[in-house]
This record gives C-alpha cells, structure tokens and sequence, in this order.
C-alpha cells in the first residue's frame, strides 16, 4: 500500500512548488530513491496534463564516473544535459544517499573538473525553469540526525509538508525589513562580523526550489565583510564532514579559514578559486519543526533560529557579483540552547537568542 504521505508530497511539489501546467515539460531526476515517489510524481505530472521525463541515477556509479573525470568525457556529458534541460520548463530533483560520504574519496581536481563543467547545466535550471530539489529519508539519515529510522521519516514528512502559505506574511515582512537595511552587526560565541546589504535585493523562500524550506536571503556587498564568524553548526562539502569551522574577513575576503582537524581540506575547497574566499549568501532560517543540524544542507540551513553565510557563487535574484564554482552553506544557530546571539539591522537589535524581536515577524520564531 502507498504511503499516503508520499502522494501528498508529489502532489505538493507538482501543483504548489513547482506550479506544473498543461502542456508543460518537467525532468524528475530521481538518485537513490524508492519507485513509489517516482511513481507518484509520474501521476501528479500527467494528471496537470504535463508530460513527465525520468532520469533515474547511482550515487556509486556517478562517484566511479567522477573518479576518472576528464574534460573530454564531461564537456560531452554537460553538452547533453544543459541540451535536455533547455527543452524543459521544469525540474524536479529528489535525492537519497545511503552514505553521505559517497563522494569523499573523489580527487579534488576530478571534483573541481566535474563541477566547472556541470555549473552552466544549473545555471540554466536554477535561472530558466521552474525547479525544487529535496532529499529523501533513509537509514542513514536517520542515524545522521540520532533519530530511528521510523521517527526520522515521520520528521521528514512533517517538515516537507509544512503549510508554507501560512508564513508568507511574517517571511514578506522580513523581506521588507531587510530591503530597507544597510548595515548587519551579528554577534555571539566567537563571532563578531558587520556587512553592508544595501540595495541587494532579499528573496522569500517558503516551499518552492528547496523543500524543505523556510527561509529569506540575499548577499552582503562584496567587499564590505569584516570580523569573524564561528559556525557552530556541523556541515559537509565534498563528501567530507567538517566542524567547528572558523572563518576570519578583511574587505570582503576569507582571509583565514580553520575547521577542527581540517584546516587543509577547508583551505583547499576555498583556494578552488577567486570566489570562494567571498560570501555569496546571506540567509535566515526559519522552518519551525527543524531545530538541530543533521549535515544535510536542504535541512540545516532552514534550522529555527539560525542563519547560514555562505563562501562562494551569488544568487542572481541577490547578486553582489561574486562567482565561483563554490557555494558552501555554513550555518550558525543563534537560539538560547545553542549559545545565543544578537543580530543588528542598521544598529537596531531585530533578533536575540535566535528569537525575533518585531511583532510582524514573530510568526517565524516557531
């Protein structure tokens, strides 16, 4: 029998996140995952009257193809793909993954190869279709998070389900705000970092490309960061697992880069090149059911209470010019439990213990 949840979750993503239409084209690229939410974004597709197209993946197989990456094997790769995606006007990615770590192995320079010649593939998705991206619950999900495999999924569903219309006024409100400031001073337990957003647009993130979602963001002026950031949230990038990273700024750019027993892995994926040393994002999570980091990105950006400050590519909704084949989202939870902050719009305190502070955007503490 199929899971009720799952039809719900197709049936989101196809009529709310993606807002599929007759006549429509949409790629569902499937990796590692069960047929049954296959199966069920194929009826959604269809009964929208749009014609579905499904590409079906191997995390393993596609570490083996990276593994031996040449420019040859992917200049043909990314020539076919950027070719299919243009004929699409939507994408739907789901993801699961029994090893996160599947990719940990893979020579950085085959990686960097890999990732320069897919970026114009997703720069075409993310700027020409109608796109959303989620993972997929699985065991090891489950033991990332120290959750059972049944109360990880019951999570899951939960999260990704999430009424995200209901926070439209409170995340529109914050958008405002930010649209209207200058100056961030953000301080807590080894951070002490100012930027400028000034006329850098802020985007509202409530349950279309990333699922699940919860968030407002947009850049810093390039070379305006300055002080130190400590990320007390855990990551991984590359396949490699990273924690307590510690990142200090002079005119915008990464100046010193240390992560807990990894400060020539970090330092590597920065040097990747010119852009990865600037931040290309900044963003405030505030999904109310996600609250601790599990090393999954689609979840730990989006925590109550956080924000992440990203190294590398700029959005082009938020654009400050920077542009890399990096895009590493760090995140920083300013709740109580986790040590607590303060976040200054404009020399006004709108945000303490990862609490906000005006009443127009306390829908989004939880």
């Amino acid at each position: 029998m199929q899971d009720p949840r799952i039809t719900e979750l197709a049936r989101q993503l196809v009529r709310y996140s993606t807002s599929l239409k007759k006549g429509e084209k949409v790629l569902i690229d499937l990796y590692d995952v069960p047929e049954s939410i296959g199966i069920a974004l194929v009826r959604e597709a269809r009964s929208v009257g749009a014609s579905p197209v499904i590409k079906i993946h191997s995390s393993q197989i596609t570490r083996e193809m990276m593994r031996g990456a040449t420019d040859e094997q992917y200049g043909i790769i990314a020539k076919h793909l950027l070719s299919e995606m243009k004929d699409m006007n939507a994408y739907i990615a789901i993801r699961g993954s029994n090893n996160i770590a599947e990719n940990s192995d893979v020579p950085a320079e085959r990686m960097k190869l890999a990732m320069g010649k897919m970026r114009p593939v997703i720069d075409h998705r993310v700027k020409k279709t109608k796109w959303c991206v989620l993972r997929w619950p699985t065991a090891s999900m489950a033991q990332q998070a120290g959750m059972s495999t049944e109360a990880f999924e019951d999570f899951y569903f939960q999260a990704c389900l999430l009424n995200y219309k209901a926070y439209l006024p409170a995340a529109n409100a914050l958008k405002k705000l930010m649209d209207q400031t200058s100056d961030v001073h953000i301080k807590g337990p080894g951070t002490d970092l100012k930027f400028s957003i000034k006329d850098i647009p802020s985007i509202v993130c409530a349950g279309t490309c990333n699922i699940p979602d919860g968030e407002v963001f947009t850049a810093p002026v390039k070379n305006s960061v300055e002080g130190v950031i400590y990320y007390n949230a855990p990551t991984i990038y590359q396949g490699i697992p990273f924690d307590g990273i510690k990142l200090t700024f002079a005119q915008g750019k990464i100046v010193k880069a240390e992560a807990a027993g990894k400060n020539k892995e970090i330092n590597r994926i920065l040097d990747s090149d010119p852009g990865a040393r600037y931040i290309g994002e900044f963003a405030l999570g505030f999904h109310p059911h996600i609250r601790h980091a599990m090393r999954d990105i689609l979840f730990d950006e989006k925590i109550c209470g956080s924000f992440h400050f990203t190294p590398g590519q700029a959005y082009e909704e938020a654009d400050n010019g920077n542009r890399s084949q990096v895009h590493w989202d760090m995140v920083n939870i300013q709740r109580k439990d986790m040590g607590g902050g303060e976040m200054y719009f404009d020399g006004k305190l709108v945000r303490k213990d990862g609490m906000f502070l005006p009443k127009a955007l306390q829908k989004l503490n939880g």
